[in-house]
């Protein structure tokens, strides 16, 4: 299989559940579960990939710092690719509180001053490795330093090189609107957003409009993540749902970035549209099931449990 570059976020997160607003009235209660876990979305897309058997780049900004050892050495443990990520003395990776409610929703306690929100063009590779098959920038909006100008040098980068390029993206946060990102989303083979996202960035109320405003501003094809009603496909020629799998939900943190990877686990392994989105589908189920990242070193045995519980073989899929 051919290589992939994943460029994000690679932070950590302390995950709190259940996390209820009684907290702030109290002063004090208690949790189920209070613990660390790897974090961000392009880390969180490169554990799940690892985790399929796939070998993925990172490409990250991390501080020199306790925090930054731990990420590094989850990824050496999962074979993760490091010679692409930067580090830094004068910034702190960024450590997230997700606080997780009884229902699986999530709030978040961010600082703007850690790498998270810092990483900038000039960490990123002029170009990319020649047996790179697939870029995968794991979130537009959330680096303020990786507007649509920048998104559109690094997309034409890759695809002068001839690299498949695709891109999750989360809440725009500055009121941008999807005209505006018309240059860089041209460049884009596989745009990800999931249907709130979508339907801000397009002022559209329905998901199937907010997926045609993303796909005239040139984008090869957009996959709506709709949680636990699946997804929404629409490309050139086709436009179909793909239903969701049932599973008890416990925790959402990283169900869009490993819906994602699901995806580009079906890219990498030549299977069709369809079946891309029923591995992402799959993917993003088996995320919700725990809190926070699931931290074994494989994910195909759950995988393929999960796929022939609902009758799908390996001939079907």
């Amino acid at each position: 299989m051919g290589k992939i570059v994943i460029i994000g976020a690679a932070i950590l997160d302390v995950l709190v559940r259940p996390a209820d607003p009684e907290v702030f009235l109290t002063g004090s209660t208690s949790a189920e579960t209070i613990h660390v876990s790897t974090g961000g979305d392009a880390l969180n897309e490169a554990v799940r990939l690892a985790q399929l058997g796939i070998r993925p780049q990172l490409c990250t900004l991390l501080g020199k710092d306790d925090a930054g050892q731990l990420i590094k050495t989850r990824c050496q443990k999962l074979g993760i690719g490091m010679e692409m990520t930067k580090e830094t003395e004068e910034i702190s990776t960024s450590v997230n509180v997700v606080l997780v409610q009884k229902n699986g929703e999530r709030n978040f306690l961010t600082s703007p001053a850690g790498t998270l929100r810092q990483l900038k063009q000039e960490h990123l590779p002029e170009r990319f490795p020649k047996d790179t098959e697939i870029l995968s920038f794991a979130s537009i909006f959330v680096s303020p330093w990786l507007k649509n100008q920048e998104l559109f040098k690094i997309f034409s980068q890759a695809k002068e090189q001839g690299i498949l390029v695709c891109a999750d993206m989360t809440k725009c946060k500055n009121k941008e609107r999807a005209e505006e990102m018309r240059e860089s989303f041209s460049k884009i083979d596989y745009l990800f957003a999931n249907e709130e996202e979508a339907k801000c960035l397009t002022g559209k109320e329905l998901y199937t409009e907010a997926a045609e405003v993303l796909l005239n501003c040139g984008t090869g094809c957009v996959i709506l993540k709709r949680g636990k009603q699946g997804c929404f496909v629409a490309a050139r020629k086709e436009r179909f749902c793909v239903p969701g799998f049932q599973v008890s939900c416990v925790d959402t943190t990283g169900a869009g970035d490993s819906f994602a990877a699901g995806f580009l686990y079906g890219l990498l392994q030549k299977k069709s549209l369809r079946e891309c989105a029923v591995l992402g589908n799959a993917c993003g189920a088996l995320a919700v099931r725990q809190t926070g990242m699931a931290a074994g070193l494989s994910l195909q045995a759950e995988l393929d449990q999960l796929l022939a519980a609902e009758g799908m073989t390996k001939e079907k899929r």
